[in-house]
Formats: structure tokens, sequence, C-alpha cells
């Protein structure tokens, strides 16, 4: 029987392979697509990650979230700096969440204040995604619109605080696999891995949407 961790990751690999897959990321790893569709994303992953990480704090102590918390994870202080080197100084003026975007930080804040385990899916998502498939965005932006190895406007992408990601995603992948829950409640955790990933497409369809690759 297979672990906790690759039961996740197979049963949701078919909505993370449609978030991957959506024509705004292909269109961005692509380099077909502005520096203001980048800064736009950026925006977008502040309201997400903003409620992550405001809900982390009251389930350090949560016995199935709390082994999650890990401070060197933490992006927003990260995305702030990147938005106020794409934006300047006054980057929050006229900050605007998709209507997608809004409903995926309304899911986040729901999980972490009444279903740690759900709140859980979504942390996995998120920040295993960034140590991953994270650094190929980071990489094309550094290309794509000159920003300087690992400096402002790709910190997101960047965590100082792990020398060695394989080994923090091993370590990571070992916690999944001891939470303390039972096969229905594991299969709630699933669903709501899946229901992160399919959140994630709909912010990336909206901005599609507002990013339409000119023919």
């Amino acid at each position: 029987m297979d672990d906790f961790s690759t039961l996740i990751r197979t049963a949701s690999h078919q909505q993370h392979t449609e978030a991957e897959s959506t024509t705004f990321m292909g269109d961005l790893l692509g380099g077909r697509l502005g520096v203001e569709a980048y800064a736009r994303y950026t925006e977008q992953l502040w309201f997400v990650y903003r409620a992550l990480e405001e809900g982390a704090g009251p389930l350090a102590d949560d016995p199935l979230a709390g082994p999650f918390i890990r401070p060197e994870l933490m992006r927003t202080a990260e995305l702030e700096r990147d938005l106020a080197h794409l934006r300047g100084a006054g980057w929050r003026e006229g900050l605007t969440a998709l209507p997608a975007t809004a409903a995926y930080a309304r899911r986040v804040v729901e999980c972490a204040n009444s279903w740690p385990a759900g709140y859980v899916a979504h942390h996995y998502t998120r920040y295993l995604g960034d140590l991953s498939g994270g650094q190929i965005i980071r990489d094309r932006a550094e290309r794509a619109w000159g920003f300087a190895r690992k400096g402002d406007g790709v910190r997101f992408y960047v965590f100082e605080k792990i020398a060695n990601p394989a080994a923090f995603k091993r370590g990571y992948r070992d916690i999944l696999n001891a939470v303390d829950a039972d096969d229905l409640e594991k299969q709630r955790i699933v669903d709501e891995c899946r229901r992160a990933f399919a959140l994630n497409t709909a912010v990336f369809r909206e901005l599609g949407e507002e990013f339409p690759l000119s023919a």
C-alpha cells in the first residue's frame, strides 16, 4: 500500500497537470508575456500567501497541522519585496485580487479557522510546488526580464533558509506520512488538495483572460 504522500501526489496528478497546462502559464513560461503579466501574477500570490501565513500562527500548536508550520517556508515578506521592486514603494495602492484569487484565499482562511487537516492540504500544494516547479518560473523570469539571479523580483522563489531543498521535501513527505488521521479524513485531505489545484487553475484562467496572447 502506498504511503500517504504518494497517495496525495498520484490522486491530484490530473488537477496538477491542468494547472500547469493553462494558457496563461504556458505563455508566461514560454516568454510570450510581458513583465506586467508576471507582476499581476505576483500580486495574486500575495493574497493567497497572506491567507496561508496569517493562518499559520494559531495552528503552530495544533497536533496535525503544527509540524508543517516552518518559518523557513514563509513567503509573504519575499513577495512584498518583489512587489516593491515590480511596482514601486506604493505597490499596495490599487492592489486588487481577481475573483478567483479572492475565492482561493477565502477557502484557505476557512480551513485555517475550522479544519487544520484541510489547511495542510493547501500548505502542501503551495509550498512543495514552490520548492519544485516554482524554480522553473524563477529561471524564466530572470531570463525574460533581466532580474538579478535570485534577486529582487524573484525572491519569492528563493528559499535562503533551506540549504537542501531535496532533503527538505523528503522530510516534509515524512511528516505527511505520519499524519494521524483515519482513512476517511485522509481522503478528505486528498480531495482538498484537488480543490486547491482547481482554485489555483481558476486564478490562471482569469489571468489568461486579462492577458490574452496577441496573435
